[in-house]
């Protein structure tokens, strides 16, 4: 299988995408990646938006359609999806990689 270039994700990317399995503007973005991340990822409005930009020309998100024209709303698309579920399966084969290994290492 060949390798996805976009990976890794960054953990703040993993993390608006996790975000946006569920359509959101920004603010409710920055607070479920606040929530999902114990708040150890706090996200200022221009690194968000400048992020959401991004995602979007890699088609990774997608804008949706609001009730109010003035909120932008996000979702994550199939490329997204596919996305972080190939980065999700590396870190967890890295997981088991590390767990296996602990045998062999003094503590």
């Amino acid at each position: 299988m060949r390798r996805n270039p976009r990976l890794p994700l960054t953990e703040t990317v993993a993390y608006i995408l996790l975000a946006l399995i569920q359509p959101a503007h920004g603010y409710a973005i920055m607070a479920r990646v606040e929530t999902m991340s114990d708040d150890a990822v706090r996200l200022a409005p221009g690194t968000l938006y400048g992020a959401l930009e991004n995602l979007v020309k890699q088609k990774l998100i997608t804008r949706v359609a609001d009730a109010d024209p003035r909120r932008k709303v996000y979702q994550i698309t199939e490329l997204g999806y596919q996305t972080l579920a190939q980065d999700a399966e590396r870190m967890a084969h890295l997981v088991r990689v590390f767990e296996r290994t602990q045998g062999g290492i003094e503590k």
